[in-house]
């Protein structure tokens, strides 16, 4: 059963990787990724098929994790005999609340930040993801690799997630699939399914250029995010209006003067003042 769920999953993130080309992508590799998606899905047994398809049409995510006995989508809290049941993988799981297939990860990075005080204000804008201490405006990375691990490093050293060598793993996963380099030398790598608290985001600056792939595409700005899997829909808006702002020539330019955490802090917080709500 667990190699069931590895191939849903499997089949789940390239759906959401679609999703993704298609908000953010130019769409040259849209064939590619249909046809990997339909040999997936003919692949699956004709009942799991079957469910599968039915629970697509309400929703992209498919799979919900179960984190703390809950799931991760919903919220709903399971019994103790399904969440040993969801354990053991013994027979699929439906989530009583959304039926979405259940499954747990028990080596799976989480996020370990400090719950917000009720009396603190809410945050607004890029700082509800992110912050100073998660801005490294002089990477040391000559590679998308080491870049990546450098920014997962920061993360868990600034307590924000746990796991930075799984944070890498399952990022180098993802790029594997589809290079998250973009024109005018951006790039998004990241990784779903961190739960236990907010979408985070760490923005590091290269000025020299990061090899970032295999197809040699040099970027400067490197933006590293984890995402609970319940946000994978506001993921892609978040994409969208950061690609929208980078776009612009002044505010590529004003995050690469940076030279110290708080100065890439305020360009980052001004160039996205209007696009990121």
């Amino acid at each position: 059963m667990q190699s069931l769920i590895n191939h849903l999953n499997q089949l789940q993130e390239l759906v959401l990787i679609r999703d993704e080309h298609r908000q953010t992508g130019d769409g040259s590799h849209m064939e590619r990724l249909n046809e990997s998606i339909d040999q997936l899905t003919d692949k699956l047994p004709p009942e799991m098929k079957s469910l599968y398809q039915r629970l697509y049409k309400k929703d992209h995510i498919v799979l919900a994790p179960m984190y703390n006995g809950c799931c991760a989508i919903c919220g709903m809290r399971m019994p103790i005999s399904q969440v040993q049941a969801v354990r053991l993988c013994k027979q699929i799981q439906n989530c009583p609340s959304c039926a979405r297939i259940l499954f747990e990860e028990s080596d799976a990075p989480r996020w370990v930040g400090e719950t917000p005080s009720r009396t603190v204000p809410r945050k607004s804008g890029i700082s509800r993801f992110s912050a100073e201490s998660l801005m490294v405006p002089d990477l040391k990375a000559t590679t998308g690799q080491a870049a990546i691990a450098e920014l997962a490093a920061v993360m868990e050293a600034k307590g924000f997630i746990s796991g930075a060598e799984k944070l890498v793993e399952n990022a180098l996963e993802r790029e594997a699939v589809l290079s998250t380099a973009m024109e005018n030398g951006l790039a998004f790598p990241h990784v779903r399914g961190v739960e236990g608290g907010g979408l985070t985001l760490s923005l590091g600056v290269s000025k020299k250029g990061v090899k970032f792939d295999d197809a040699g595409n040099m970027v400067n700005i490197v933006f590293f995010i984890t995402i609970p899997t319940a946000v994978s829909a506001f993921y892609l808006r978040l994409m969208a209006g950061l690609t929208e702002t980078f776009l612009k020539e002044q505010n590529r330019e004003a995050i690469l003067l940076a030279e110290t955490p708080e100065q890439l802090w305020k360009a980052l917080t001004k160039a996205t003042r209007y696009s990121i709500k």
